[in-house]
């Protein structure tokens, strides 16, 4: 019975985040956007194409992409890309993909800000 409880508080709160993917965090270097379920800072990748992923593979594995895991409609602008392998990924309102830092351990950090001239944190 508890185990049924925990599932239903789980599938609950994950719907709850669904409904705003991202919001806005203070950190180091000012205000920036980040996942609403993890408070990691989101970027986007300056090689990207409107609507269209270009970091896939080893890029990937470095800056994991910010994935859509329920159906949900976003209340904060956010829209839905989809990668070249199918799955769904969280995009900025002009269609820019998001992505996570895999060298960022902790909410609000921005260790990826810049990263190559390529890789820029989120604002609103």
């Amino acid at each position: 019975m508890k185990m049924i409880a925990s599932a239903t508080f789980f599938a609950i709160a994950a719907g709850t985040a669904g409904a705003n993917p991202t919001v806005e965090v203070d950190t180091l270097i000012g205000s920036v956007v980040a996942a609403e379920n993890s408070g990691m800072t989101l970027y986007t990748y300056g090689k990207d194409a409107k609507g269209q992923s270009r970091c896939t593979g080893a890029c990937a594995r470095n800056w994991p992409p910010f994935l859509v895991v329920a159906a949900p409609v976003a209340s904060d602008g956010s829209i839905i890309v989809e990668r070249p392998d199918g799955r769904r990924q969280w995009a900025t309102p002009d269609g820019k993909p998001l992505y996570f830092w895999a060298g960022d351990r902790s909410p609000g950090e921005t260790g990826g800000a810049g990263m190559g001239g390529v890789w820029d944190v989120v604002r609103r």
